[in-house]
C-alpha cells in the first residue's frame, strides 16, 4: 500500500521548526493549518524602520524614526502623573508623552540628552506628539532596517519576531515549489503568484514606501483580484445554494391591502410603488427571495416592508421583523400596530426583556400561528422559539446584525422550506461595498423622498460656544419647535472627554429652567424609553437629550433643531441617521455639530462632508473612503472586515474585471473555483454574506 505525500506547500504546520502543540494550537486559533495557510496570512501593513524623518516632515498616523535631542523633559502632576519630554532637531518641536513610566526613565531624560524614538505622530491640542514611542537616549549611530519590518495579525503569545520566523520558513518552502495560480491564462499581472507573495511578506529595500502604504503596487493588486474574485464567488456559490431551496410562492388576494391602502393618509411615492413590485414578484415564486432594500433616511422603507407582510399575511403565512435594538423594535411594533391591528392581524412582541408568564403567552401565540407578525430583537432566534408557518423573515438595518444571527433566524422555519429574506437599510451602501458585500442579494432603492420634506441645515460650530447654542435652543423651544440634544456617552468618562447624556441633562434642566426636558439612553427598560418618546411625540417634553439610541426609527415631525455633541467621534453615516430625526416635516430644520477643538485635518474635512451635503448616498462614499467598510458594514460582520490584501475602496477599480474574471471561471474553469474559494475565505465561506 503506498501512502501519498502531501505536497510541501498542504503539509501541516507542526512539521515547521519551533512548532509545537501549543503553538500549533494558536495558529489554528487564526485558522492556520498548513503551510499554504501561512502564506495567505499576509502583514496588516509596514513599519518604515529604514530612514530617519524630520520632525518637520511627519505625518499623522504614519510610522517614522525620528532623532534629536531634548529640549525639556519633567513630570506633570495629576490623578495620573505624566513624563513628557520635548525634542527638537532643527526642523521642529514634538512631544513625547508617557503615562506609565519608572523613576529611572524620568531621571534619565535630561536636557541636551541624545534620543532616537519610533512610533506615530498625532495632532494635539500642543502641536505634534508621540504616546509611549519606543525609544534609545544616547544614540547618535541611529540602527536602520534594510527593508520595510511587516507586522501580522496575531494572538495573545505570539510576536512578530516569531511571525517572522515562520513566514521564512514557508517562504523557503515556496521557493521549492510553485503554487496553483487559479488566475492562469485568465488574468494578467507583471507579478506571478509566487512573487506576489513573497513581495508582500518581504518587501526589498528598493520597494516604493508611498505605493505600498497606498495598497496600489502591482503584487497587493495581483493578490487582492485574486482575492475579490474568490470573495465574489464565495457570495455566488451561497445565491446559489438558497436559490435552489424551497420557498412558499406567495400571491396575496388584496383583502387586506386594499382597504389598507384606502385608508392611507399618504399616497406612496413612485419608488416605494417599484420596490414594493419587485418584493411582490420574487415572493410570488417558488425559491427564496433574497433581496436588499436601500432607502435613505425618511424614503419610507417601513411602508414597503408593511406590504410584504400585508402579501404574507394574506397567504396564510408568519412574518419575523427583527430590529437591532428595543427602540426601533418598538417604534416598528407602535407602527404596525397603528396600520395593521385594525384589520384583525395577531402581531407579538418579543425581546430579551419579555419574562416569566408574559413570555411564555408569546410563545404560545407564536407557536400557534395565532400571531402572524412577530417583532422583536435577537430574541427572535433564540432557543424555544417555535415559528408555526415562517415564510418571510424581515431584517431592519442589517449592518447592526451578525450573520450567524440572521441565518440562525431563517432557521426557525417549519418544513424544508426555506423562508423568503427582505433585508432593509438606512445607510445607503456605496455602489462599491454593494458589489463586495451584497452580490448574492438583489438590490432595490427607493431613491425618492415623500413629498414635504425640507432639506436639514448643517452648521459646526465649536463648543466652546455652548452657551450660545444652549440660547438658541431655549428660543426655538419657547416658540413651539422641539429639539433633540445628542450626547455619545452614558455616563462621564475619565479615558473620554465627551459629554455625557446625564451631566448634559442636568446641565440644561439648570440653565433653561422653563422646559420640559427628558433623557432616553440604552440603559433604560423598553417601558421607560417608550413613556420618555410617548411623551416628546406628544409634546410634552419639549426637549430630549438622548445618545445615539434615536438613531433611526424615531419620528416627531415638529421636532426641527438638533445638537449632536462630539460628532468627530461618529461615522458619518451614523451622523447622517442622527440628522435624519429632524426635517421630517415642512418646518426648516437645523443640526448643530458640537465638535471639540482642535480638530484634526480629517476630522475637519468629514464634518465638512456633512455640513455641505444631505445626500445618503454621497456621504456613505465619503465614509467608506475615511473610515473603511468595517466601521460602514457594521463590526460584527464576516467577509469584508476580514479580508487579508483586498482593500476598499482603495481597490474599487478592480471589481468589474472580478465580476468578469468570476464568471469566466465558473463557465470555463469550474473546477477552479472551490479551490479559490477554501484559498481565500476557508471556513468563513458558510457565512460570507455581510
Amino acid at each position: 500500500m503506498t501512502v501519498s505525500t502531501p505536497k510541501p506547500l498542504h503539509a501541516p504546520l507542526s512539521t515547521l521548526r519551533g512548532v509545537g502543540p501549543k503553538l500549533l494550537g494558536r495558529l489554528e486559533e487564526l485558522g492556520l493549518r498548513q503551510v499554504e495557510d501561512l502564506l495567505y496570512h499576509f502583514p496588516l501593513r509596514y513599519q518604515d524602520r529604514t530612514r530617519v524623518t524630520p520632525i518637520g516632515s511627519l505625518q499623522e498616523g504614519v510610522d517614522a524614526v525620528v532623532q534629536g535631542h531634548i529640549r525639556i523633559a519633567s513630570v506633570v502632576p495629576g490623578r495620573r502623573p505624566t513624563l513628557m519630554a520635548k525634542v527638537e532637531d532643527g526642523t521642529g518641536l514634538l512631544t513625547l508623552r508617557f503615562f506609565h513610566f519608572r523613576r529611572a526613565q524620568a531621571q534619565q531624560m535630561k536636557p541636551g540628552v541624545a534620543i532616537t524614538f519610533f512610533g506615530q505622530a498625532r495632532r494635539s491640542s500642543a502641536g505634534l506628539d508621540m504616546v509611549h514611542p519606543e525609544y534609545r537616549l544616547d544614540s547618535t549611530d541611529t540602527v536602520l532596517e534594510d527593508a520595510l519590518t511587516p507586522i501580522y495579525p496575531t494572538v495573545e503569545g505570539m510576536g512578530q519576531g516569531l511571525w517572522r520566523k515562520l513566514t521564512e520558513q514557508a517562504l523557503t518552502i515556496l521557493g521549492q515549489t510553485d503554487p496553483d495560480d487559479l488566475l492562469r491564462g485568465i488574468a494578467s499581472s507583471p507579478f506571478n503568484l509566487a512573487e506576489a507573495i513573497r513581495y508582500l511578506h518581504r518587501p526589498p529595500p528598493t520597494a516604493p514606501v508611498e505605493q505600498i502604504r497606498g495598497w496600489q503596487h502591482p503584487a497587493q493588486l495581483r493578490l487582492a483580484l485574486e482575492e475579490l474574485v474568490a470573495h465574489h464567488l464565495s457570495l455566488q456559490a451561497l445565491r446559489a445554494r438558497e436559490k435552489a431551496c424551497h420557498a412558499i410562492a406567495m400571491n396575496g388576494d388584496g383583502s387586506i391591502a386594499k382597504p389598507f391602502l384606502e385608508a392611507l393618509s399618504f399616497k406612496p411615492t413612485d419608488a416605494q410603488e417599484r420596490v414594493i413590485g419587485e418584493i411582490l414578484e420574487d415572493m410570488s415564486k417558488p425559491s427564496p427571495m433574497l433581496r436588499l432594500v436601500q432607502g435613505d433616511v425618511g424614503s419610507g422603507k417601513t411602508f414597503v416592508a408593511a406590504m410584504a407582510c400585508i402579501c404574507a399575511i394574506e397567504s396564510g403565512q408568519q412574518i419575523a421583523l427583527m430590529a437591532p435594538t428595543e427602540l426601533l423594535a418598538e417604534q416598528h411594533l407602535q407602527t404596525f400596530k397603528e396600520w395593521l391591528a385594525p384589520r384583525n392581524i395577531g402581531i407579538a412582541w418579543l425581546s430579551g426583556k419579555v419574562k416569566g408568564r408574559a413570555r411564555g403567552k408569546v410563545l404560545q401565540e407564536i407557536a400557534e400561528g395565532s400571531a402572524s407578525l412577530v417583532i422583536g430583537t435577537h430574541a427572535l432566534f433564540q432557543e424555544g422559539v417555535v415559528f408555526a408557518s415562517l415564510a418571510l423573515v424581515i431584517v431592519d438595518e442589517q449592518h447592526r446584525f451578525g450573520v450567524h444571527q440572521r441565518l440562525a433566524l431563517t432557521e426557525k422555519a417549519p418544513g424544508k422550506a426555506l423562508p423568503h429574506q427582505l433585508v432593509l437599510t438606512a445607510t445607503p451602501i456605496p455602489r462599491t461595498l454593494s458589489m463586495v458585500a451584497y452580490a448574492d442579494l438583489d438590490c432595490s432603492v427607493i431613491d425618492e423622498l415623500p413629498p414635504g420634506r425640507t432639506p436639514v441645515q448643517t452648521t459646526l460650530l465649536d463648543s466652546q460656544r455652548r452657551d450660545a447654542v444652549i440660547a438658541r435652543v431655549g428660543a426655538a423651544c419657547a416658540n413651539g419647535r422641539q429639539a433633540y440634544w445628542v450626547c455619545t456617552l452614558i455616563d462621564e468618562s475619565d479615558n473620554l472627554d465627551a459629554q455625557a447624556a446625564e451631566a448634559t441633562a442636568s446641565l440644561l434642566r439648570e440653565q433653561l429652567p422653563s422646559l420640559s426636558i427628558g433623557l432616553i439612553h440604552g440603559r433604560l427598560s423598553g417601558v421607560e424609553k417608550e413613556s420618555v418618546m410617548a411623551d416628546f411625540k406628544s409634546g410634552t417634553l419639549q426637549l430630549l437629550v438622548a445618545t445615539t439610541v434615536i438613531e433611526v426609527g424615531v419620528d416627531v415631525p415638529n421636532a426641527s433643531l438638533m445638537i449632536i455633541e462630539n460628532p468627530e467621534r461618529l461615522g458619518l453615516a451614523q451622523l447622517h441617521q442622527l440628522r435624519g430625526r429632524v426635517g421630517r416635516g415642512p418646518i426648516e430644520s437645523h443640526c448643530l455639530l458640537l465638535y471639540r477643538a482642535p480638530l484634526s485635518r480629517q476630522g475637519r474635512e468629514r464634518l465638512e462632508v456633512m455640513r455641505s451635503s444631505t445626500d445618503g448616498f454621497y456621504i456613505a462614499e465619503q465614509d467608506l473612503r475615511f473610515r473603511g467598510p468595517g466601521e460602514l458594514l457594521g463590526t460584527r460582520q464576516t467577509g469584508l472586515t476580514s479580508f487579508r490584501v483586498a482593500q476598499l475602496p482603495e481597490h474599487e477599480g478592480l471589481l468589474d474585471d472580478v465580476i468578469k474574471i468570476a464568471a469566466r471561471l465558473m463557465q470555463d474553469h469550474p473546477e477552479r473555483c472551490t479551490t479559490l474559494i477554501d484559498r481565500w475565505t476557508g471556513e468563513r465561506q458558510a457565512f460570507a454574506r455581510v
